[in-house]
């Protein structure tokens, strides 16, 4: 399939800024890295274990010709965020936009999951992007962007999502509260929903549940939502024409949550 995007419409859109983008080694991280890379920005993103894949996107980000730092740190930690965004402003001396997009949790109804599990997805997903986006805030200035990636599951009951679904609703009031405190600062939050979106985090859905095949058939808007997708609306949502936008949850899924089957 071509890839859908927009990058060379706005080649140095984001020339001189710096992102930084958590859980950025794979999958719809990845895309948003390599999208706000190409459009001029230095890039900076997390991740927690994969060192593989964290060097395969640090290679990805650097062939457009963009900056790139890589950092192992794990978001619900306070004090791995404090030194990640340190190591950020130490590099590159600013930070303009942060994506809250580190994601994790377990595939567990309400009554099969455990208090261990809650504490963890909750951690990740929630406590996570509002310790990024404190401490983020201390180094923004004006015209700084926050955009945090929420799912259809805040507020649809999908299955086996409950600790997720419940922690991306948490992200989604997190994104409210923030975008009206920071909003003085001048300082946008925002928050974009992927649906299904084709990356091996559908891995983590069990077999029985047929989710791969739910994202592998088209939506309304005719084929399925790449990362790519994602990776675009973030972009535009980081950009001056996005200034009076606040507050609001964009969602990137082809129609499928509006679209009855």
């Amino acid at each position: 399939m071509a890839e859908q995007t927009q990058s060379g419409q706005f080649a140095g859109q984001f020339k001189g800024q710096v992102a930084l983008v958590t859980g950025g080694s794979r999958g719809i991280g990845r895309a948003i890295c390599v999208e706000l890379a190409r459009r001029g920005a230095s890039v900076a993103f997390n991740y927690l274990k994969n060192h593989a894949a964290a060097k395969q996107a640090e290679d990805e980000i650097t062939a457009t010709g963009a900056e790139c730092l890589r950092v192992r740190a794990h978001v619900g930690d306070e004090g791995a965020v404090e030194d990640l965004i340190s190591k950020v402003d130490e590099r590159f001396g600013r930070l303009d936009i942060v994506v809250n997009n580190a994601a994790s949790g377990v595939m567990r109804s309400s009554t099969e999951l455990s208090p261990k599990h809650w504490d963890w997805t909750m951690d990740i997903n929630a406590r996570g992007p509002w310790l990024v986006a404190r401490q983020a805030a201390k180094f923004m200035k004006p015209g700084g962007r926050v955009v945090n990636i929420s799912s259809p599951g805040a507020k649809m009951v999908l299955p086996s999502y409950f600790a997720v679904g419940v922690s991306k609703a948490a992200l989604e009031a997190v994104t409210r509260y923030m975008a009206v405190e920071l909003a003085a600062e001048g300082i946008a939050v925002n928050g974009v929903s992927a649906g299904y979106v084709q990356t091996d985090a559908l891995d983590a859905f069990p077999d029985e549940l047929g989710v791969k095949e739910l994202a592998e058939r088209p939506t309304p808007a005719g084929r399925p939502v790449q990362p790519q997708d994602v990776a675009n609306v973030v972009a535009m949502l980081c950009g001056t024409d996005a200034e009076m936008i606040r507050g609001q949850i964009v969602t990137v899924d082809g129609g499928e949550t509006v679209f009855h089957r």
